[in-house]
């Protein structure tokens, strides 16, 4: 059994990177009207709870001298 050994050819294996099946995928599903709806929804109560966070926030952020000023007088009136 240790005769002869024939030569393999090599070359499909460099060609396999330029394989191209001819075979195509199949189609993609298209979502029900149910699952888009849900993906508005969704994206509409991130955007609102964004938004909403943002109106709340702000006045937090804003540098006006009654919210500032009050705490400052209270640590001062203890002293």
């Amino acid at each position: 059994m240790s005769g002869r050994r024939e030569p393999v050819p090599f070359a499909f294996v460099a060609e396999a990177d330029r394989f191209r099946s001819n075979v195509a995928p199949p189609p993609r599903e298209r979502p029900s009207a149910g699952q888009t709806a849900g993906r508005w929804l969704l994206g509409l109560t991130l955007v609102a709870g964004l938004v909403g966070s943002l109106v709340i926030g702000t006045p937090a952020l804003s540098s006006g001298s009654s919210g500032a000023g009050a705490p400052q007088q209270q640590a001062s009136d203890g002293r």
